[in-house]
């Protein structure tokens, strides 16, 4: 396969952005945990927003490789600024320095010095793309994160409880105000000041990997959002995500991220699911919650940066 001759492009249409996406989903079953992105991560990078257009935030900005078929082997993305992302069939990994270098072209931005840099996220696993990188001037972060995953098959099921005056309800997103409800929560749970209710609404209306009666909150006395607990699927590979897992400051220690969860599990058990993971990284309190769930880290990965890039 890699003697055939390979073809670089920019995206440029909707068509190929949904070609991405199926390609993320053709290669999950082949590569290790976490070598490509999962669906989730695409979907949000598009959809998560108040303008979900693609145009604008992906022109120039996303690199894909063909064959002469039209066989799509390997996409370069950022995710925010001055990072880049490989996603390629395991097949065509001889490509990747190539890939580091159209990223660097297009995606590397200046640092406080005015130096250029770029940062790319690697797992440990991955002693290929590491040599590589350190070959061309790369150095290894501390900053970094983990997956951890849990097998459905081998799993003790648990009937979530929740405390006296809280109950369990789906955010029902057709409902702009439900929907301000997520941005405010998700806002003090995690110290932001960004998300709005518009921003959500397009996820779970646009979004393929969503899934209403997968998207659960613990409604407070007051009828606030107290936690949240999303949960992404892919039909094809079976496997889920719980993007994000969140409670409220005011509503902490009663317990209800973990029930949430438990009842994602009983869900995502009866529609056939294998597995399903969450991203985490030294997080002492919420790697206890998901251990005490019987999620096992599988995977760990760290950021490498090359500073300056000379383009």
């Amino acid at each position: 396969m890699q003697s055939q001759p390979l073809f670089a492009r920019p995206m440029q249409s909707d068509d190929d952005f949904w070609k991405v996406r199926n390609f993320l989903v053709a290669t999950y079953a082949i590569t290790p945990l976490g070598f490509n992105w999962d669906v989730r991560r695409w979907d949000g990078s598009r959809f998560h927003d108040e303008a979900p257009a693609w145009e604008n935030r992906f022109k120039d900005r996303v690199q894909l490789w063909e064959t002469g078929a039209g066989e799509l082997v390997a996409v370069v993305n950022p995710e925010g600024e001055g990072d880049a992302h490989l996603q390629l069939h395991p097949n065509f990994r001889h490509l990747e320095a190539e890939m580091l270098a159209w990223a660097e072209a297009h995606l590397a931005k200046a640092n406080q010095e005015g130096m250029k840099q770029l940062e790319i996220y690697v797992h440990e696993y991955d002693l290929q793309r590491q040599e590589l990188l350190a070959s061309l001037g790369y150095r290894k972060l501390d900053s970094g994160g983990a997956v951890r995953r849990l097998q459905l098959a081998d799993h003790n099921f648990v009937q979530p409880s929740f405390d006296s005056g809280y109950r369990l309800a789906t955010t029902q997103a057709s409902d702009l105000a439900n929907c301000q409800r997520i941005a405010d929560l998700l806002n003090a749970a995690f110290n932001r000041n960004f998300h709005t209710a518009i921003e959500f609404q397009n996820f779970t209306r646009m979004a393929p990997c969503y899934r209403p009666d997968l998207d659960l909150v613990a409604v407070a006395p007051d009828g606030s959002f107290a936690a949240y607990v999303g949960i992404a699927y892919d039909d094809v590979n079976r496997h889920a995500a719980f993007e994000p897992v969140c409670t409220h400051p005011d509503h902490r220690r009663h317990g209800l991220a973990q029930a949430l969860m438990q009842e994602g599990l009983l869900r995502l058990r009866a529609l056939g699911a294998v597995d399903v993971i969450v991203d985490t990284g030294d997080m002492v309190a919420a790697n206890r919650l998901y251990d005490s769930i019987g999620f096992s880290e599988v995977q760990r990965g760290r950021n490498w940066c090359r500073i300056p890039i000379r383009v």
